[in-house]
């Protein structure tokens, strides 16, 4: 199986020269995604208790909803299939045919719930899924086109550790979120009393709610973010997201799991007990998804002067430099405006940092970056 994954691994990683079009390359890619793509739904589809989001529910009952979970099967099979007539290495077309050839064991698009005994959790299957392909969709096609590393592949190195990472956090949303939640949910029990001020706050128009939100969130974030660099013990767990030495759309999925649940239990502490409207919270969340994934990709472009007032891939990217003059600078996560009143502001004119990771040798793998923090000396 080892020896499986790393054939898999080298063909996807294989030099440009040698994954033009017509070579099976293309092919292989696309119909291993939707592979993937088509069996994490079909498991969706038969343990819809214990493999999907509750609130994705109502996206699996519409009527063509196993109509694209066929159409996504047949398409793998086919581009599979290509793949494996046009390509010497066979690595990428054979496992997409055999992820094909599971999903389909399990019952394809035709596949009935299977019961399974309420055990009240369940595994974000069918989220990571939504969220790789629309994400993926989104940033990999902008990044080739307006790269500021020219020649950085989608499969650069270290690109197998992010999308696990990716993985995990979407699989354990119902874990990450139960976690993150218990503060807020204890402060709310203890000010029951504050229920006029919250009803006040619900009451802002919706705009003016949302840029209260991102000004109370990049606040109390600031903190947290310094914090994490500052206390040596905190910065065991953060130096796991610092300790990628590429910068893309992949790279900001990356966070140990303990500095996941403390930074959505910080979040989500203002959020909920000030009162902001539940449509507000729900916007935020999907903004600042997709605002942290832009800000690590791999985008070319300056923006000198938008960068003083927004945050932006640049100003992002010095806070992940290796550069001695990059160390602690840069915490903000929406205004840059706060690291110019705390004496963290490092913005040059026209400059990137000159590489990306932690002069510490954090160790490869989820499981070894797991232990790390604890297992750290210094």
């Amino acid at each position: 199986m080892r020896k499986w994954l790393r054939q898999l691994e080298k063909d996807l990683e294989s030099p440009i020269e040698v994954r033009r079009f017509g070579s099976g390359w293309f092919s292989g890619l696309f119909g291993l995604v939707l592979a993937v793509s088509g069996l994490c739904l079909v498991v969706s589809l038969r343990w819809p208790d214990l493999a999907s989001m509750p609130e994705l529910a109502a996206l699996r009952a519409v009527p063509w909803f196993r109509g694209l979970v066929h159409a996504v099967l047949i398409a793998a099979y086919a581009l599979a299939l290509l793949s494996l007539m046009l390509r010497p290495r066979k690595a990428i077309g054979a496992t997409a045919l055999v992820v094909v050839i599971a999903a389909t064991l399990l019952g394809g698009a035709n596949v009935q719930p299977h019961e399974t005994r309420d055990w009240g959790i369940f595994f974000g299957v069918d989220f990571f899924v939504i969220n790789l392909v629309m994400i993926g969709l989104m940033f990999a096609p902008v990044e080739r086109m307006f790269p500021h590393r020219r020649g950085q592949r989608l499969f650069r190195p270290e690109w197998g550790e992010d999308l696990f990472y990716y993985l995990v956090s979407s699989m354990l949303i119902q874990l990450t979120t139960f976690l993150a939640l218990g503060p807020s949910t204890l402060v709310m029990a203890a000010t029951g009393g504050f229920g006029e001020f919250r009803a006040a706050v619900a009451g802002q128009p919706w705009l003016l709610q949302f840029v209260e939100v991102l000004i109370v969130t990049d606040l109390a974030q600031y903190w947290f973010h310094r914090a994490f660099h500052r206390i040596p013990f905190l910065w065991g767990f953060h130096a796991v997201h610092h300790s990628a030495k590429s910068m893309d759309w992949l790279a900001g999925a990356r966070m140990h799991f303990v500095e996941i649940v403390a930074l959505r239990g910080l979040t989500s502490l203002p959020l909920l007990t000030l009162g902001f409207s539940p449509s507000v919270m729900q916007a935020y969340v999907g903004f600042v998804f997709i605002y942290a994934t832009i800000v690590h990709a791999n985008l070319r472009g300056d923006f000198n002067l938008l960068g003083r007032f927004v945050v932006t891939p640049r100003f992002h990217h010095w806070h992940h430099g290796i550069d001695d003059i990059a160390v602690d600078k840069n915490f903000a996560i929406h205004f840059p405006l706060l690291d110019r009143l705390f004496g963290t502001y490092h913005f040059p004119k026209s400059e990137w940092p000159s590489g990306y990771g932690v002069p510490e040798s954090v160790p490869r793998g989820y499981a070894a970056q797991l232990l790390y923090p604890f297992r750290r000396k210094g």
